[in-house]
């Protein structure tokens, strides 16, 4: 991708979000930072511009498992930012135990799924305006464990969050698929992505034996990355020639590869499209 670019990263303040975030600011393109802690935005912004020139980056603070929090970011950066090459859709986490937020969304489903549905479409006019945007879902392996479009669970009676978090990480290949399927003509491509286990403080919400014994397993197979290491096919799916057009395809390392059976599931996808358009009241 010739050129600087303007690229939005979401969970932009710590682990992979914040590694690509680097990682494409050593490549002197512009950054949009979008994190639900200011304070941590500050001090990630201030590393950040040490590699970029003055007004390269640019803060929002948003809890993005708030739609309302999502539409009132979202109109500032459409107000700010009226082109957008890149959206890194990354923020996400993984919740054991059972949760609303206070709009009635289930926390895992809000957090890794509608946030994201509703930025993105949002933004559909800023990147637009690109020519040749980019979107880029971040998944997980953990996807083609997910056997069903992620629901709205509002009661913690028989909750799963293993499950929920992989329906989510499908939800994020649906996603991608179904964008590619309906802006493929208007100049922006949308892919997604499995950066692999790395070794961040992602799950430590659950409490620190959860976490330590997440990073462990991985650890113990020899798959555990760095942060960076995990952000280096986001970084190349957002700033390399070698994808320039390529949509609705699932990398890792770098390479497209074949995602779950269910993904390619058309009736599943638009199953999804129309409820997190119902679930987030969006014109879709």
């Amino acid at each position: 991708m010739e050129g600087q670019r303007t690229c939005l990263v979401t969970g932009a303040t710590s682990g992979i979000g914040r590694a690509a975030a680097f990682g494409l600011a050593a490549l002197g393109h512009r950054l949009i930072l979008v994190g639900r802690d200011g304070n941590e935005l500050v001090r990630a912004a201030a590393r950040m511009r040490d590699r970029l020139e003055p007004g390269g980056v640019a803060t929002y603070r948003c809890d993005l498992s708030l739609v309302r929090e999502v539409r009132i970011v979202s109109e500032r950066i459409r107000r700010e930012h009226p082109r957008i090459d890149v959206l890194v859709n990354n923020a996400g986490a993984r919740f054991l135990k059972h949760g609303l937020t206070d709009e009635g969304i289930e926390l895992t489903l809000a957090t890794n799924h509608l946030g994201h549905f509703v930025l993105t479409l949002s933004l559909r006019e800023s990147l637009r305006a690109s020519g040749q945007a980019r979107v880029i879902n971040v998944s997980s392996g953990a996807h083609y464990g997910g056997t069903r479009a992620i629901e709205n669970i509002r009661s913690p009676e028989g909750y799963d969050g293993k499950r929920q978090y992989a329906d989510s990480k499908l939800a994020g290949v649906l996603f991608a698929y179904a964008l590619a399927d309906r802006w493929r003509d208007q100049g922006i491509s949308t892919n997604a992505v499995d950066p692999g286990p790395a070794a961040t403080d992602f799950s430590r919400n659950n409490g620190t034996w959860s976490w330590l014994k997440h990073r462990f397993a991985y650890l113990l197979k020899g798959q555990l990355r760095t942060a960076a290491e995990a952000a280096e096919t986001i970084v190349y799916l957002a700033a390399s020639d070698e994808v320039e057009g390529v949509t609705g395809r699932y990398f890792r390392d770098k390479k497209a590869m074949r995602s779950s059976d269910l993904s390619h599931d058309a009736a599943l996808r638009e199953a999804l499209w129309e409820s997190s358009a119902a679930l987030s009241r969006t014109d879709a």
